[in-house]
């Protein structure tokens, strides 16, 4: 079997997530860019077993995979909540070296959907729950923008 492609082109994936979501959130910074995608994520898992997690961390690019399973305690699926919450944790890491701004949650969730392919994204959320659905959801973008960028 062929080597996969992400793992193949890692950098590429990765460097075009960060581009995306840098873009959005309007920061010059990787540093930023990494810290808040880490803050996204962490607030994401903390909500899905261990079997969600495995399942969302399969669709990922691998370095976006290694970021999300990254230092992961096991712990019971905290329950859902609304986006202030996610922002605030998203913000709790790293706080005084965290610069999320208000629309962090939006920026990694479209550099996601720029690198995911849309189906697996869909058929991975819908598999969470309606909940991951809503954390991931986003509005008013053209969905021809969205989709794997790069295979």
């Amino acid at each position: 079997m062929p080597m996969p492609w992400s793992y193949r082109h890692a950098a590429k994936e990765w460097r075009g997530f960060l581009d995306d979501a840098k873009d959005k959130l309007s920061t010059p910074s990787d540093n930023v860019t990494y810290t808040v995608t880490e803050g996204v994520f962490r607030s994401f898992r903390k909500r899905l077993t261990v079997q969600q997690g495995l399942d969302f961390a399969q669709i990922l690019p691998t370095t976006l995979r290694a970021l999300f399973v990254q230092n992961w305690q096991v712990e019971p699926p905290a329950p859902w909540a609304s986006p202030d919450v996610y922002l605030r944790e998203t913000r709790d890491l790293r706080k005084h070296h965290n610069l999320a701004p208000d629309n962090a949650l939006e920026a990694v969730s479209y550099a996601l959907h720029r690198v995911v392919p849309p189906v697996d994204l869909t058929r991975t959320l819908a598999k969470i729950g309606p909940e991951a659905e809503a954390f991931w959801r986003l509005e008013g973008v053209d969905q021809s923008e969205l989709g794997p960028r790069f295979r």
